[in-house]
């Protein structure tokens, strides 16, 4: 008799640690939230080919019917290659058209790395993750030296950004994450800063457990982001659709392009004139 109660005040404690233990999943779906990253990585040995594209102007003097609606035009089109190296980190390389000058004809080369996983019973209250990205431009440089795209040296063509991501699930629908951005550029006009500073945040609502809606919205910090008229903050909005094997994500933002060096640095369309586009990401994981 002692045995079998000794046995099942075992039981029953390795079943509650396992489920205090027990970490949150889904909190969001893709690997991006609309432009940001989100905590999730891929696990040791899974390799995921992912294509990006950013279609034009939906409205405002540059869509319309005679655009149809932004589909005849690409504003930024990526296609890249993710490896797991561990269950928590993660690197990956990628070519990107660009959208805005000066970064066009785009190569990066990025690394997660998954710090913190929230827990069911909260002893962990949020999922942490960290991203770094180089940035290097091999696009035709100008002869104009007034020019960014002058570039006159080859360190010039390189920039810099990190991110640090930070979500919580509140409950099984819906999700937040705040987003510190910093992006560094080797090379800027006199006016401008070398380093932007910008923090995010976002949101997701499950409608069912593979359907999401997705709005996030990136904010440049005091005088750290050397602002004139034509820069406006990122907006954007998304359905996110799991399913097996893929992830499919359709998103609708005032940014033109894609990465930390075009949304955070080179956003200049108003969401008021017309000037958002659709766009989409496509998703496939394999074992290697």
């Amino acid at each position: 008799m002692k045995k079998t109660v000794a046995l099942f005040m075992a039981s029953a404690f390795a079943l509650t640690y396992s489920t205090a233990q027990e970490k949150v999943s889904e909190t969001f779906n893709s690997f991006k939230i609309v432009n940001a990253n989100s905590t999730k990585t891929l696990k040791k040995r899974e390799f995921r080919y992912i294509i990006e594209h950013r279609f034009g102007d939906i409205a405002g003097e540059m869509g319309g019917v005679q655009t149809g609606f932004g589909f005849d035009n690409a504003a930024d089109i990526r296609f890249g290659f993710d490896f797991g190296l561990s269950d928590k980190w993660m690197v990956g390389i990628a070519r990107s058209k660009g959208a805005n000058q000066p970064y066009r004809s785009l190569l990066d080369a990025s690394t997660k790395y998954l710090l913190l996983e929230q827990t069911k019973d909260l002893s962990v209250p949020v999922s942490m993750a960290i991203t770094g990205t180089m940035y290097y431009t091999y696009q035709q440089a100008t002869d104009d030296l007034t020019q960014v795209n002058s570039f006159p040296t080859r360190v010039d063509r390189f920039a810099y950004a990190s991110q640090l991501i930070v979500t919580h699930k509140l409950n099984e629908r819906l999700s937040f994450a705040v987003l510190p951005t910093y992006v560094y550029r080797n090379y800027v006009l006199a006016k401008d800063n070398n380093m932007l500073f910008s923090v995010g945040g976002a949101a997701n609502l499950k409608l069912t457990k593979s359907l999401g809606i997705i709005a996030e919205y990136f904010y440049g910090i005091g005088n750290t982001v050397a602002r004139d008229a034509s820069n406006t903050n990122s907006l954007g909005f998304a359905l996110e659709w799991k399913t097996n094997g893929h992830c499919f994500h359709f998103n609708f933002t005032n940014a033109r392009g894609m990465g930390e060096l075009q949304y955070i640095a080179n956003t200049e369309s108003q969401w008021t004139e017309g000037e958002f586009r659709f766009g989409f990401g496509i998703s496939r994981t394999f074992k290697y």
